[in-house]
């Protein structure tokens, strides 16, 4: 699509005046009018604007105009159509995230600034792709800044040596309270999900918007098809519809779902020694590449072409801190009920695949408040429980202690969350979708919550970010601390007792046993082991 269409089209998509945009973004009509005619187009510092306002690739804004053509061979030489490929693929389309992510980790690259602006404006060809290996040169080998104050290591005994223990009372449990608590979490999770799920990309104001105007704001329960207007959908470009929980007969295929039953798989397969091999070897057999996002895409891609872990996680790969792990971690805590250590011990061996530093973290951390919450009531225990297997030098545990600071201080929920976007913005992908703002919002909910799974799921998802995944993760919580009679039926029903996968061999999943299989695998019993 051509820059000057591509304006158009997203200034009338916003319904404004070529005098509010104009307004808006600080130009002239005339500067408008010849962006809209194709007689120029931005520069650099106003692409970013556009770009960061209508959440759009800055280099699309600055491109003369994407061919549908193959590229044509130069001589004998065969090229890929690199338009076509997914940012999610294509290192050169991610360098303003890999700018923000190197800056967060203290690298000493913002010198380099002007040269990932001109690289990042230039059209997506094979000459763009040999600029981004430079980039990709110059932060693996970037130096540490002076003075900066996080130690975040990698390797599983650099983040056990940085821990700091914390004392867990836990109760005793039946074989039957165990269960319960086993439905309750995988119930909880899927719950979650299904609440996010339909507003899984939507702008902060537009979910807000949206709720308000079908009365469910504060948010109380799930989103019905049936009271969505044209208009409401046509606001909400990203809205999912066709998931809403009153026209669905088995909870919908999602990551979030999928990387549960796919943790059941691996047990199943490889026992609970299980290495970060095996999980790579696990996806690339059970699952097509577009079942991965972000990280985990890129990990995907990068075991077909050689990368074992960690350097799957590592190589070309700006979404190493982004979310992606943090939902992988729940049958984990699942088979470790009261052992918040071996639950985080296993999520590093799934997370360091993918991810590096706050991305671990961030797995660590749910699968061992998981842990926790199948042994405990308090909230407070179970959060401390899963930071404890956090780095006390890290950017995730200064936040998540920053919240709880904030909480025993009387700073209110939305207060919070308003500070929150402050650090980091849900406009902006990277914001929207790293660990760290994430983590603190399934905190937020859990405080404030108090136990109440309705409520918590509530508050994880109208806030916005990225809300199947929050919505998941404080429902796995409870789920799991308060079994499943304390769900309540106006969330599980719309579930059917069937949850619906993209994973060969495992299709639409029989919840009932799957928490049967969980049961044997705390055990240690390896169940009906799949051959190898």
């Amino acid at each position: 699509m051509a820059v000057s269409t591509l304006i158009s089209k997203l200034r009338k998509k916003s319904k404004l005046s070529e005098k509010e945009f104009a307004e808006l973004f600080e130009i002239s009509e005339n500067t408008l009018a010849d962006w809209e005619n194709g007689n120029s187009k931005p520069n650099v510092a106003q692409a970013a604007r556009l770009a960061k306002h209508f959440r759009v690739s800055a280099d699309r804004l600055l491109e003369s105009g994407l061919t549908e053509a193959v590229v044509m061979p130069k001589g004998n030489e065969m090229l890929p159509a690199y338009e076509k490929l997914h940012d999610w693929e294509l290192y050169s389309k991610s360098l303003h995230f890999e700018y923000m992510q190197s800056i967060e980790e203290g690298l000493d690259i913002e010198q380099y600034k002007p040269l990932f602006d001109a690289i990042i404006a230039l059209p997506p060809d094979e000459y763009k792709e040999k600029m981004a290996d430079v980039l990709f040169d110059i932060v693996s080998h970037a130096p540490t800044v002076q003075g900066y104050p996080y130690h975040e290591p990698s390797d599983l005994a650099g983040i056990f040596s940085l821990c700091k223990e914390y004392p867990l009372n836990a109760k005793a449990l039946t074989e039957e309270e165990l269960r319960e608590k086993i439905k309750g979490a995988w119930y909880g999770r899927i719950c979650g999900c299904l609440l996010g799920k339909p507003v899984e990309g939507v702008s902060c104001e537009n979910i807000r918007r949206l709720l308000e105007k079908t009365g469910n704001y504060p948010m109380t329960r799930y989103i019905r098809q049936r009271e969505l207007t044209e208009e409401m959908i046509e606001e909400c470009r990203a809205l999912r519809d066709d998931f809403c929980a009153d026209i669905i007969d088995f909870a919908p295929v999602d990551d979030d779902t999928n990387y549960v039953a796919l943790a059941q798989v691996l047990i199943r397969k490889y026992g609970r020694d299980f290495q970060p091999s095996h999980v790579a070897q696990l996806w690339t057999e059970r699952q097509g590449k577009n079942a991965y996002c972000t990280a985990e895409r890129i990990a995907y891609c990068n075991f077909i072409r050689g990368f074992h872990p960690p350097y799957s996680a590592m190589h070309k790969n700006s979404y190493r801190e982004w979310i992606g792990a943090q939902i992988r971690g729940d049958y984990f805590g699942y088979i470790n009920p009261g052992d918040p250590k071996t639950a985080a011990e296993m999520a590093w061996r799934d997370a360091s695949i993918s991810h590096i530093k706050n991305g671990i973290y961030g797995e660590m951390f749910a699968s061992a408040m998981i842990a926790c919450a199948a042994v405990t009531d308090n909230i407070e225990d179970i959060i401390l429980g899963g930071l404890s297997y956090v780095p006390v030098t890290s950017r995730l545990y200064e936040k998540i202690q920053d919240v709880l600071t904030d909480y025993h201080n009387g700073v209110g929920f939305y207060e919070a969350i308003e500070k929150l976007k402050k650090e980091y913005d849900p406009a902006n992908s990277h914001g929207w979708t790293h660990t760290i703002p994430n983590a603190a919002i399934v905190v937020l909910s859990l405080l404030h919550g108090n136990g109440d799974f309705g409520y918590s799921i509530c508050r994880a998802v109208e806030v916005g970010y990225d809300t199947d995944c929050n919505g998941a993760t404080v429902g796995s919580i409870l789920g799991i601390r308060n079994g499943f009679s304390g769900i309540g039926e106006v969330w599980t029903k719309p579930v059917g007792g069937k949850l619906d996968t993209s994973i060969f061999g495992v299709g639409l999943l029989d919840i009932d046993k799957a928490v049967e299989r969980t049961m044997k695998h705390i055990a240690g019993d390896p169940d009906e082991k799949i051959r190898r």
